[in-house]
C-alpha cells in the first residue's frame, strides 16, 4: 500500500507582511488534500506526498489550539500569529522525532543449550526466576536449560559485527531480561514471563520488551558474548565457581562473559 505524508503551508494575505512557511510531515498514510481558511489573515494549505497518517492528527490538534486561543489578528499582530503557528507545529515535530528509535524484527529461531568457556552449563535455579552455571556430569545432564535463541534484524544496530537476539527458555514463556528497578540501582539479569510473540521490538518499548534484547557478538570460532541492548557495557556473565547465579556485569577478570552454543 502506498503511503503518503502531509506538508503544511502557512501564508499571510497582506502585501506589507508576507511569509510562506513550509513544514514537512512524513509519517503514516493520509489522503488530506485541500484548503481551509482559518480566518481572513492566514491561509492553511495541506498537500499530500508519499510517506505516511499520524501527522494529520497533529495538524488538526495545532489548528484547534490556534482557533481556541487566537482571535482575528490586527495588522500589528500578524507577526505574533506567524510565530505562534511555527512554535506549535515545530514542537509537535520535535516530539515525534525524539520518540523515534530502532525497530528489531524477528528473523529466525535457533534451539540450543549454553555453557561458558569453562564448560559450566546454564541451569534453572529451583524456587526463583534465576539461572545458575554448573559443571554437569552423568546423571545431572538433564538439568541443562534448552533455549530458543531468537535472532533479530535492525537497520540501525549500534554495535558493529553483532546481531540482536532474545534468549527464551524452550517450552515456556520465560525470557532472559536485563533490567533495573530504578536509576540508582545496577542492572540485573532475571527471567521474565512474556506471552507476546515478540515478532517486533522497538527501542524504549512501553512494555519493556527491549530489556530482552542482547547483542550477540562472536569471537574466534566458537565463543559468543551477549551485551544488553538496553544497558550498553553490561554482559551476561558467570563466576568461576559452580552453582553461582548467572548475572550481568561489566567485563572484568573476575567474571566470564564468553559462551558457547550447543545446538
Amino acid at each position: 500500500m502506498d503511503c503518503e505524508g502531509v506538508s503544511l503551508f502557512v501564508s499571510f494575505e497582506n502585501s506589507a507582511f508576507h511569509s510562506d512557511s513550509v513544514l514537512e510531515f512524513d509519517e503514516m498514510d493520509c489522503s488530506l488534500n485541500g484548503r481551509c481558511d482559518l480566518h481572513k489573515a492566514v491561509k492553511v494549505e495541506t498537500r499530500t506526498h508519499h510517506h505516511s497518517m499520524k501527522p494529520v492528527v497533529k495538524i488538526v490538534i495545532v489548528m484547534h489550539k490556534m482557533m481556541k486561543s487566537y482571535k482575528q489578528p490586527s495588522e500589528s499582530g500578524r507577526h505574533e500569529l506567524h510565530t505562534f503557528i511555527m512554535e506549535n507545529v515545530l514542537e509537535e515535530r520535535v516530539v515525534s522525532s525524539a520518540k523515534a528509535g530502532p525497530r528489531y524484527t524477528k528473523s529466525k529461531v535457533l534451539q540450543c543449550s549454553v555453557c561458558d568457556q569453562y564448560q559450566k552449563t546454564l541451569i534453572r535455579s529451583s524456587g526463583d526466576l534465576r539461572l545458575k552455571a554448573a559443571t554437569l556430569k552423568g546423571g545431572n545432564i538433564h538439568q541443562k536449560v534448552q533455549f530458543n535463541l531468537c535472532t533479530y534484524v535492525s537497520p540501525s544496530s549500534s554495535v558493529a559485527d553483532s546481531q540482536p537476539v532474545c534468549l527464551g527458555i524452550s517450552n515456556s514463556s520465560l525470557y532472559l531480561a536485563c533490567s533495573r528497578s530504578d536509576s540508582s540501582n545496577l542492572p540485573k539479569l532475571e527471567l521474565r514471563e512474556i506471552t507476546d510473540t515478540l515478532n517486533t521490538i522497538e527501542a524504549n518499548d512501553p512494555m519493556g520488551y527491549d530489556h530482552l534484547l542482547f547483542y550477540r557478538k562472536q569471537s574466534g570460532v566458537a565463543y559468543n558474548t551477549f551485551e544488553s541492548v538496553k544497558f550498553p557495557g553490561w554482559f551476561i556473565s558467570t563466576t568461576f565457581e559452580d552453582f553461582e547465579e548467572v548475572e550481568v556485569c561489566q567485563q572484568s577478570v573476575n567474571h566470564i562473559s564468553s559462551f558457547m552454543l550447543n545446538v
